[in-house]
């Protein structure tokens, strides 16, 4: 029997072969899952993920991409190791940028961008993973989340008080948005952490799971946001957010702008047919699940 070429043995090794990933960085793993479900690691364990310059720059890079990459259909957010962040790296980002102000400026602006105005805004839902430690400003991008889900054991402070430094950097502001009062001025002024079912019992976080579960059910949170509309998601993301600092009028003009602005791009038109499904066909009611898209 005649022998296959090897040019073929070749070919077929290689199209075994794992495809490149689309984005590569220094300090973040970006994992475009087929489901189109993405998963964003923080990537320095040996530094329990404290926030360098270079990190920030990539996440800044890595969210402006993956914005509109429409692969992605939900992004989850996560550090490597036993840490979800330990907030900024004080001996890169503080003391390394001391003598250079335009790289501490830039770096400072990537910062405050991924963190608070690329994350809020994302057009696609955000599910923050909290894996393990986390504190100072490793607690803001968990905020800035639509949502967040951490393992019983994971480990949250507020720990600036504890090196004679106020919670900066947007850090006080963060945590006001979505602890009491009381806790957020408790935890500030002490320096004391908290864990993942304290932090869910504080609304700090939606969830709290045994610490084995946390990707499995994190993965079932993302599947199930997945499956709405992603035109109302994103409508729906910016109202929540928006009418929090209206009053009832400004909120009632603004949201009946908003659902105006959401039937004239939403390509599935998914209020009328949502409609057809319950008042035509009696296939879905509303209060218990989603209208079968298309």
């Amino acid at each position: 029997m005649a022998r296959k070429p090897a040019a073929k043995k070749a070919s077929k090794k290689a199209s075994t072969r794992k495809a490149a990933p689309k984005y590569k960085y220094e300090n973040v793993l970006v994992d475009q899952r087929k489901d189109g479900i993405t998963i964003v690691t923080l990537n320095r364990p040996e530094k329990r993920n404290a926030m360098s310059p270079q990190l920030h720059h990539d996440m800044d890079d890595a969210l402006e991409k993956l914005a509109v990459d429409s692969d992605t259909k939900v992004l989850i957010i996560t550090g490597a190791g036993k840490a979800f962040c330990a907030g900024q790296d004080l001996k890169t980002y503080f003391r390394g940028l001391s003598n250079d102000p335009v790289a501490r400026a830039r770096a400072a602006a990537a910062s405050e961008s991924w963190r608070s105005y690329r994350l809020i805004g994302f057009p696609k839902p955000t599910i923050a993973m909290v894996n393990g430690f986390v504190f100072g400003g490793g607690l803001t991008p968990i905020v800035s989340c639509d949502v967040a889900v951490a393992s019983h054991t994971a480990t949250f402070g507020i720990s600036e008080i504890n090196w004679g430094h106020i919670p900066g950097g947007l850090v006080g502001w963060n945590v006001n948005q979505v602890m009491s009062f009381r806790d957020a001025m408790w935890y500030s002024i002490s320096g004391d952490t908290f864990n993942g079912k304290e932090a869910a019992a504080m609304k700090f976080v939606n969830f709290s799971v045994p610490h084995n579960k946390l990707k499995s059910e994190t993965l079932k949170i993302a599947r199930k946001l997945m499956k709405k509309n992603p035109w109302a998601i994103q409508y729906t993301k910016e109202a929540i957010r928006s009418v929090r600092d209206m009053n009832m009028e400004q909120a009632a003009d603004y949201l009946r702008c908003k659902s105006d602005a959401l039937q004239r791009v939403d390509k599935e038109q998914g209020r009328q047919e949502g409609m057809r499904q319950f008042l035509d066909s009696k296939s879905f009611r509303p209060g218990v699940g989603t209208y079968k898209r298309k």
